[in-house]
């Protein structure tokens, strides 16, 4: 496929965008940094820009793509990634807005040239954990996608906002819009510099739940979404299988959510984020278990 990947020079980005390379798709880089990945065209363009978004969803991937004298054409997916990354970053409203009105922006160039399958980055932080104000306790566990989230953080509230506008633009354009409830994302030098650190003292995972997800997985996840047609508006937890921690469940939520019900059983070391829906839904078979690495 011909894919149109904002914000592919960040962290998680680069893994992804390297990893729909190498299966196949024709992907153009759109960021305000150049990732120089390989065969991968960078356009420098600013997402809160809605005529710069308009500007580049019919375009080259390539200059190769010059020589057949056909024009430039329509992309046929868009993987949007580009965003102020985490809360503490900017100004609170700054983050809101970059996000916000980015998404929007994207989503709309998008569905109005045309474009069938648009796949946009979410977050965990939508759960209301991660960066909330005090020590906040789920309404139970595992978290799944049908959870009512409730971040109040301007990050979370912005990738919130974000799922809604993309369920309105699908229900407005019967097209496919994923959002993936990204998690604490894991480069792989990460594992021999983090894990050790996170096993001594696994309190330190609390907030996002003792979840991760492996950068290479997430390419995985987001080609996946590419190849999975006609499911309209999705939410998928994109997560490892387990948690980032050795301790298991059962000493981790008596330490940690002693007062949290469970929705269901969960395994011993079963990401208490659940990723069950993309491994039913998607078919995601998890490549990247930190356990083979620390």
């Amino acid at each position: 496929m011909r894919v149109l990947f904002t914000g592919g020079a960040g962290k998680a980005g680069k893994h992804v965008v390297a990893y729909l390379a190498a299966a196949g798709h024709r992907v153009l880089n759109v960021d305000k940094q150049r990732l120089n990945h390989p065969g991968v065209m960078d356009l420098v363009a600013d997402i809160t820009d809605a005529g710069q978004m308009y500007s580049v969803m019919r375009g080259y991937a390539g200059f190769d793509e010059m020589e057949a004298g056909t024009g430039q054409q329509v992309f046929d997916a868009v993987v949007h990634f580009a965003a102020i990354p985490a809360l503490h970053l900017m100004a609170d409203n700054e983050t809101y807005r970059v996000n916000v009105m980015g998404t929007y922006n994207v989503i709309e160039a998008a569905a109005k040239m045309g474009i069938k399958k648009i796949i946009i980055a979410s977050s965990e932080t939508t759960y209301g954990v991660c960066f909330s104000d005090g020590q906040t306790d789920p309404a139970y566990l595992p978290l799944d996608e049908a959870y009512p989230i409730n971040p109040m953080d301007s990050y979370g509230m912005s990738k919130k906002v974000n799922e809604v506008t993309a369920e309105a633009f699908q229900r407005r354009f019967g097209i496919d819009i994923y959002a993936l409830r990204i998690g604490n994302v894991m480069e792989p030098h990460e594992y021999a510099e983090k894990f050790a650190g996170f096993a001594k003292d696994p309190g330190q995972r609390r907030r996002i739940t003792f979840s991760y997800i492996d950068a290479r997985d997430l390419g995985q996840i987001v080609d996946l979404c590419l190849k999975k047609d006609g499911l309209g508006f999705q939410v998928f937890n994109a997560v490892n299988d387990t948690n980032s921690v050795p301790q298991p469940n059962a000493e981790l939520l008596a330490q940690f959510f002693a007062k949290v019900p469970l929705k269901r059983p969960v395994g011993p070391d079963e990401s208490l984020l659940s990723n069950q829906k993309i491994r039913e839904v998607l078919g995601f078979a998890e490549q990247h278990n930190w356990r083979k690495y620390v």
